[in-house]
């Protein structure tokens, strides 16, 4: 083999180790929609200790993807990513091992700032590794590795819950990792290339902190609110969130004066469009995930269902999302905005469907029945992702696509925890105390139609999108130096 075919195998070999850091991001995002129940049963805790599961890892990405971008540029891409799967690793091992709802709502803290610090390297990493005649191959493999990563993960979740692998039951769901992060350092290793990062750069570690505490404080009285039964210093705590996110953007505002580099450009903020889209991001993602989240309770407390019977039983939705997302990635061009309006009104017939099925059936209710109108909605919801960001920015200026591509990838995460946390809460709230099944059937109904609503808040704010999404692609220039690489939407 010669030294032209040798570098080629390196460059996938290279490839296959980003994959698999993004597909470990992606299974911890939606494992514990199926292991949640398992977990509880285990582990004990209240319902509100359930939603912590899902949100922490959310909040803690949320959080750290406002740096990550930069440790890359610092430090160098290869370094980091392969420190963040290192550290993924141990925190999977450490959430495998908790022994309180306290302690894995911890490790998941871990995973979700190891895992931005991994993320925002993939896509620098993957312009370092191919020319620019060969990149066009190495995007085309994104979509079908994340895609079957979507649909095969809650599924491979349940199994493996079900499957009780020598008594470890849903703490297998986290050991997964080890051999997929395995790969990735011992592929990475020797296969990513070495460039050596700008120490020039100053992290805004106060600013990070900042918005860490603004989060944290904003999203704590939503989950906890329920439980402790809404005392009125919740409102103060959300109050110390606003005052702290006052604080931030002071902070931020000043650096820029300074002629230090912020963590966030708040010019985008001045676009009306942009603002409509950091807004359509956090309806968005906050409705897909806390009704993810939602359903997937209902199939097991409510229906009495295995972890597998139904991850299965969902497996129609990440179908539909699937061949969603490949249409949208062929029709954005041609339909420019106009794909999100057809995504999100199939998302509303999916959702309404879902709703009627549901007042039918009541207890009887079965995955099948569930299954046409959850693949209409993953259908829909598919279309969105891929060209979601691009058209948000489609009136972004050069300078700054990395901040607002980075901020975009934050709110993400944000609606994400939002949605947990407030359908988390119309759920349980829904079911009462000492639920039957025909509560559980009202609860998930309740959650149904708040999402329904959002996905028409969504709809309506699609109206203030650009028409065109922006110019990106293999002939996309890179960001400027000290910029986070632009990703695409992922749940």
């Amino acid at each position: 083999m010669d030294n032209t075919t040798g570098t080629r195998d390196r460059r996938w070999l290279g490839l296959f180790a980003i994959l698999a850091a993004m597909i470990m991001n992606l299974l911890d995002s939606t494992v514990v929609n199926v292991a949640a129940p398992s977990i509880r049963g285990d582990l004990g805790g209240s319902e509100t200790s359930l939603q912590w599961i899902a949100a922490s890892y959310t909040l803690a990405l949320a959080v750290g993807l406002l740096t990550g971008g930069r440790l890359g540029d610092m430090f160098g891409r290869r370094r980091v990513l392969l420190i963040g799967v290192a550290g993924f690793l141990i925190a999977s091992m450490l959430c495998a091992v908790a022994w309180s709802p306290g302690t894995l709502i911890g490790a998941r803290v871990v995973q979700g700032l190891f895992g931005a610090v991994m993320i925002p390297q993939a896509f620098g990493l993957i312009r370092d590794l191919f020319p620019p005649h060969e990149i066009g191959k190495a995007f085309g493999a994104l979509g079908p590795v994340i895609g079957l990563s979507t649909i095969l993960g809650p599924v491979v979740a349940g199994a493996l819950v079900d499957a009780d692998v020598a008594g470890t039951g849903w703490r297998m769901v986290f050991l997964i990792n080890l051999p997929i992060g395995a790969f990735s350092l011992l592929a990475g290793a020797r296969a990513l290339p070495v460039r050596n990062g700008d120490r020039a750069i100053r992290l805004d570690a106060g600013g990070a902190l900042l918005a860490s505490l603004a989060i944290f404080l904003l999203i704590y009285p939503l989950v906890q609110g329920r439980e402790l039964g809404w005392p009125a210093w919740l409102l103060a705590v959300a109050a110390g969130g606003v005052a702290a996110l006052a604080v931030f953007v002071a902070q931020q505002l000043r650096r820029k004066r300074n002629g230090e580099t912020p963590l966030v450009e708040f010019s985008v903020l001045a676009r009306r469009s942009y603002t409509s889209g950091v807004g359509f991001v956090i309806v968005f993602f906050g409705s897909v995930v806390g009704f993810s989240l939602a359903i997937g309770l209902f199939l097991q407390l409510g229906l009495g269902f295995s972890p597998v019977r139904a991850s299965l039983a969902m497996a129609s939705w990440a179908v539909g999302a699937f061949l969603g997302s490949g249409f949208g990635a062929t029709m954005m061009g041609k339909l420019g905005r106009r794909i999100l309006h057809l995504g999100l009104g199939l998302m509303t017939v999916g959702l309404a469907a879902a709703h009627v099925v549901l007042g039918r059936a009541g207890a009887g209710v079965d995955g099948w029945d569930l299954a046409l109108p959850l693949v209409v909605y993953g259908f829909g919801m598919g279309m969105i992702f891929v060209p979601l960001f691009d058209i948000i920015m489609g009136e972004v200026t050069d300078h700054e696509v990395g901040s607002a591509s980075g901020l975009l990838e934050s709110f993400q995460q944000v609606g994400a925890s939002l949605g947990v946390a407030v359908l988390g809460t119309v759920f349980f709230s829904g079911a009462g105390g000492r639920p039957t099944g025909a509560d559980f059937v009202g609860a998930a109904q309740d959650v149904t139609l708040l999402a329904l609503g959002l996905t028409v808040t969504a709809f309506l704010l699609g109206f203030l999108l650009p028409r065109r999404a922006r110019a990106t692609g293999h002939g996309e220039p890179a960001p400027a130096a000290g910029e986070p690489e632009r990703q695409p939407a992922l749940v």
